[in-house]
């Protein structure tokens, strides 16, 4: 939900064009929750880059982040037919790695 006081932040064109493509593929039932909540997180990541756009990078490790690791096999899938390479971000992390960043 945005408030009345929330300034979305610019998108890059392309970034955004693939991010809506995963979105449309998702089950109907995940898409409110899964746009919501990886908007929110990848305007976060922009923000603390100081950016003036989200950027692809944001996108990517916004979805790794926020989607729960049960849905991890269909957001890879999406995420490949959608035309974002997390792969080229480090993506996913081991079990391992990701325990330990979250520390």
């Amino acid at each position: 939900m945005r408030f009345s006081f929330y300034k979305p932040m610019r998108w890059d064109i392309s970034t955004e064009t693939k991010f809506k493509s995963v979105i449309a593929k998702l089950p109907v039932f995940h898409r409110r929750i899964a746009e919501e909540s990886v908007v929110r997180k990848a305007e976060d990541n922009a923000a603390r880059r100081n950016a003036a756009r989200v950027e692809e990078a944001d996108v990517v490790n916004a979805f790794f982040s926020e989607v729960p690791l049960a849905f991890y096999s269909m957001m890879i899938r999406v995420l490949e037919q959608g035309g974002f390479d997390y792969r080229k971000y480090g993506l996913p992390l081991s079990d391992n790695a990701a325990r330990q960043a979250d520390k």
